[in-house]
């Protein structure tokens, strides 16, 4: 039997008092939480999965819970996203579910995150995106940015700007348009999401020889550790999903704690 892998990891970084990333695999949700080791989780290749990561935004009040209410809501719909037009949708649905919670408490006014994940088909990947948060594949080929920056044009010898030109949540009260492509499922091909965290500081050269000389778990260690070396300034999230025949898989919650519906499921 065919069987997708996940390996995550969140953290909150060498500067900041606390975490504002969350990530959801599946029925499982880390919400603005910490964990020390990566947990990895086995889910049957088949009904549809969503892996995300969403970077709730600085400067902006309550980015936890930003992020924590979209992966919640990706949670929920997990299994049921049957094409690219349910992405739109849900992406829609939290954008519009941000802002009520906007307007309920004025301390929570513009609150807003990114959003990066796929969703694993039976024989498909959707790719899709809101903000900075990235998806990579890696294969034969090396690897490929998947996802789309939301930045401005960056003047020459600048790498990388807080400044995003849309996400969910925020000010705006049209929906953001996501960025979503979608892509043939091969074994040999892996994807990593990660937030800014990771991109900012550490290249898409560093990035490849990890995921060229480790896989799993390990590879997400190494590129944690690649970014704590590098000063690691902001959260860290991080989560690399592979594909293979695996005869016995069972999902772990080791570390991983959520919030909000549905917090008992099992993968």
């Amino acid at each position: 039997m065919r069987y997708v892998s996940v390996a995550a990891l969140s953290h909150e970084g060498l500067l900041r008092d606390h975490n504002e990333d969350s990530v959801v695999v599946g029925p499982w949700t880390l919400c603005a939480t910490v964990t020390r080791a990566p947990a990895t989780f086995h889910f049957p290749v088949g009904d549809p999965l969503v892996v995300a990561i969403a970077d709730g935004l600085g400067g902006h009040p309550a980015g936890d819970e930003a992020s924590s209410l979209v992966v919640r809501y990706l949670a929920a719909a997990n299994g049921a996203i049957a094409g690219s037009d349910d992405v739109g949708k849900l992406i829609e649905l939290c954008h519009r579910a941000l802002l009520a919670e906007s307007r309920r408490d004025a301390a929570r006014s513009g609150m807003a995150t990114t959003v990066a994940g796929v969703v694993i088909g039976s024989d498909s990947v959707i790719v899709f995106n809101v903000g900075d948060s990235r998806v990579y594949a890696f294969g034969p080929r090396g690897l490929q940015l998947c996802s789309v920056d939301d930045n401005p044009p960056l003047p020459p010898g600048v790498r990388h700007t807080s400044v995003l030109t849309q996400s969910i949540g925020g000010f705006d009260p049209a929906p953001p348009s996501p960025h979503i492509t979608i892509r043939e499922l091969a074994d040999d091909v892996s994807y990593l999401l990660c937030s800014d965290g990771l991109t900012d500081v550490v290249d898409d050269v560093r990035i490849a020889q990890v995921l060229e000389a480790d896989d799993g778990a390990r590879a997400i260690f190494e590129l944690w550790r690649a970014t704590i070396d590098a000063g690691a300034p902001d959260n860290i999230s991080l989560a690399l999903v592979e594909f293979g025949d695996i005869a016995q898989a069972t999902g772990t919650e080791a570390d991983v704690r959520g919030s909000g519906p549905p917090r008992t499921m099992n993968a």
